[in-house]
């Protein structure tokens, strides 16, 4: 009667309840270290042979891409920056007619 009144109360096994202490701090693991790698430069998705480039006062789009070492086999189209959650597209037309953009710590650079 005891086990039955402690399973319909919801209680949590030793084993459960570390099992969500190790998640839980595993995921804290892996925010903290997000963050750091975005703290100490850009980082650009897609074909890429260095999709982390480190951080240098007045980084630029076009300087970020050649660090980052481009390896598609066509062009990419459309350039996606993500700046504090916030998201712009450009037209790779627009970085190779000569125009650049400035960049900051943390911004994500997706190549489409």
């Amino acid at each position: 009667m005891l086990s039955l009144a402690l399973a319909a109360t919801g209680c949590t096994t030793q084993s459960k309840a570390r099992l969500k202490e190790q998640n839980a701090f595993l995921a804290g693991q892996n925010e903290a270290l997000r963050r750091q790698q975005a703290a100490t430069g850009v980082t650009i998705v897609g074909p890429v042979q260095n999709p982390q480039v480190p951080w240098v006062a007045g980084l630029t789009l076009a300087q970020a891409l050649a660090t980052a070492n481009y390896t598609g086999a066509d062009a990419p189209k459309r350039i996606l920056i993500t700046r504090q959650g916030e998201t712009a597209t450009l037209d790779a037309k627009v970085l190779l007619n000569g125009a650049d953009i400035p960049l900051e710590i943390g911004d994500v650079i997706e190549l489409r």
